[in-house]
């Protein structure tokens, strides 16, 4: 049974979702106002895999996550390229789907932005004036955190001690330091909404209570997002959310980890980020996704280059795994080998299957997949005749299908993933194989090594087999 840790409960708890046929799930999105780092591309490929994984378990998953379209910062970058708001937006909207494409996040069943429910949030905002927990202050509207007596709970704060240790708050239009803006007056050179109390634009942490309420209804299953989101913004929705419908805004509250480059936090302020087109001119979308895996989502995440490059050579070795297979000739060996391949396709089964609904756990889940490798090789290496091989291919298919359904790793053939590495065009490379097997043909061994070795140099193995030569892509990061 698959298992999640809750942040609300600090423990891993069994996953029972209000309708097992339609799981709900809110994931916090990018505020497009610039390219996507990756801490969005961790936080897009755990909850990838979260959803994957539910699916994979028989549960059909309908997925929301939004986009962010009216914030400090887009008006900021408006204001300061003198384009309009909108326009910025689309162009990072289309920039994110495209990054999360070549990292193969599925799309989400539902995108919304936030402006396309303006009208919403001035409905929740008038209930939660009228009920008590917000007030109108000077044409902007505040929630009222003391009026809801749980404030803190998911990020395991007391309300007393978050008071006493508040900074002064200059803003004299608030009740209390800690109560937040449900709704903006509108600024100079601001986009802005007309309200009953005058023009103004949404404060942050409305704008998801809203989208999840009004796409999946209320609770939902599970709603998610990085941990800087815990407080206050996770925090927040609870407040304003649970306090309009008076029950439990998610069932099940799940946080990524943080990305460090060199031990301190990812960010913007640091000048330490990494955007996900950046490291994609170095490796394969594939490798970044296989590294983002390596580690628990929970856990912190330890970016270096060399850590990339391990993964690349990882890739590596699964699918020169898949080429050996395909390659691979019978032998007339008398043993038959089924017995050794049903237990190491159970084994594997049975290592994926407890690792994935041990809270998602991919370090796991990758150890059972090369595991799995290792005894593959250990066959073939072993010679196998021709019912077995078979066996084996068909047992690596399925094997194979599974890790691509929860993964979405291992997805290609040897011969697309080696094709993908090459540093010169392929028909230079089959043009110099048939060079040197005429230069073997005529026994003309120092020009066959010659071309060989120039091979190599291109980061390409030539392998000599019975039924022909072929080629393979090596990493030339000498790892």
């Amino acid at each position: 049974m698959l298992h999640i840790y809750n942040t609300m409960t600090g423990k891993k708890e069994p996953f029972r979702p209000i309708d097992k046929d339609n799981v709900q799930m809110y994931v916090c999105g990018v505020t497009v106002y610039d390219l996507c780092h990756i801490g969005h591309a961790r936080s897009s490929v755990a909850f990838d895999v979260a959803r994957r994984a539910m699916e994979w378990l028989g549960s059909p998953v309908t997925f929301v996550k939004n986009f962010t379209d009216i914030d400090d910062k887009i008006i900021r970058k408006s204001n300061e390229t003198g384009r309009d708001w909108q326009e910025i937006t689309a162009e990072f909207i289309a920039a994110h789907n495209d990054d999360m494409d070549r990292l193969g996040i599925l799309r989400p069943t539902h995108a919304p932005q936030a402006t396309d429910f303006i009208p919403d949030m001035l409905d929740l905002c008038t209930r939660l004036i009228d009920s008590g927990h917000a007030y109108e202050s000077n044409g902007d509207v505040y929630y009222r955190v003391n009026s809801f007596k749980e404030y803190g709970k998911l990020s395991h704060r007391n309300l007393d001690d978050l008071q006493a240790g508040a900074r002064v708050d200059l803003n004299e239009q608030k009740e209390n330091s800690l109560d937040f803006a449900l709704w903006k007056s509108a600024k100079p050179n601001e986009p802005s909404w007309q309200s009953p109390w005058g023009a103004g634009r949404p404060g942050w942490h409305i704008e998801c209570s809203v989208m999840s309420e009004k796409i999946l209804g209320s609770p939902i299953d599970i709603h998610g997002g990085g941990q800087d989101l815990i407080f206050p913004h996770h925090e927040n929705e609870i407040a304003q959310s649970e306090a309009a419908c008076g029950h439990e805004f998610a069932n099940l509250w799940m946080h990524n980890g943080f990305v460090n480059i060199n031990k301190e936090k990812m960010s913007k302020s640091l000048n330490n980020f990494l955007t996900i087109r950046d490291i994609l001119k170095d490796v394969d979308p594939e490798v970044l996704r296989l590294f983002l895996l390596t580690t628990h989502y929970r856990q912190p995440l330890e970016y270096a280059d060399t850590k990339l490059y391990e993964a690349e050579s990882s890739l590596e070795r699964i699918y020169t795994f898949k080429d050996e297979l395909k390659h691979a000739l019978a032998s007339n060996k008398a043993k038959d080998s089924s017995a050794e391949i049903d237990a190491i396709a159970t084994k594997f089964n049975t290592d994926f299957k407890t690792a994935i609904e041990d809270d998602f756990n991919t370090p796991a889940a990758i150890a059972a997949i090369f595991d799995f490798i290792r005894a593959g090789n250990k066959l073939l290496m072993d010679k196998l005749n021709a019912e077995s091989l078979e066996k084996l291919r068909a047992t690596s298919d399925v094997i194979f299908a599974d890790i691509e359904r929860v993964l979405y790793v291992a997805h290609r053939s040897g011969e697309e993933w080696f094709a993908s590495l090459l540093m010169v065009p392929e028909s230079e490379v089959l043009t110099a194989i048939d060079a040197r097997n005429e230069a073997r043909k005529a026994k003309d061994f120092a020009q066959a090594d010659k071309i060989r070795a120039e091979l190599t140099e291109k980061g390409v193995e030539i392998i000599d087999t019975p039924t022909g030569t072929r080629y393979r892509t090596k990493s030339m990061r000498g790892l």
